[in-house]
């Protein structure tokens, strides 16, 4: 699995599943598991992170 900071001015919707809440964040990780490509940021109402599934495509561009 690999991380790789993203600090770029793409901004990406999450949803946080626990809060029950959707936010924007610019600040994510791509992370690659098992051939799919994740954004992975820190929920904004706790300490938990929040996932979002990327398309093949910009997995590749973001990472």
């Amino acid at each position: 699995m690999s991380h790789k900071k993203m600090n770029m001015k793409d901004k990406l919707s999450f949803y946080d599943v626990k809060a029950k809440a959707k936010f924007d964040s610019n600040e994510y990780d791509i992370r690659e598991k098992n051939g799919r490509y994740f954004a992975v940021t820190k929920s904004q109402s706790g300490p938990h992170e929040c996932w979002r599934v990327l398309s093949k495509a910009d997995g590749e561009r973001l990472k």
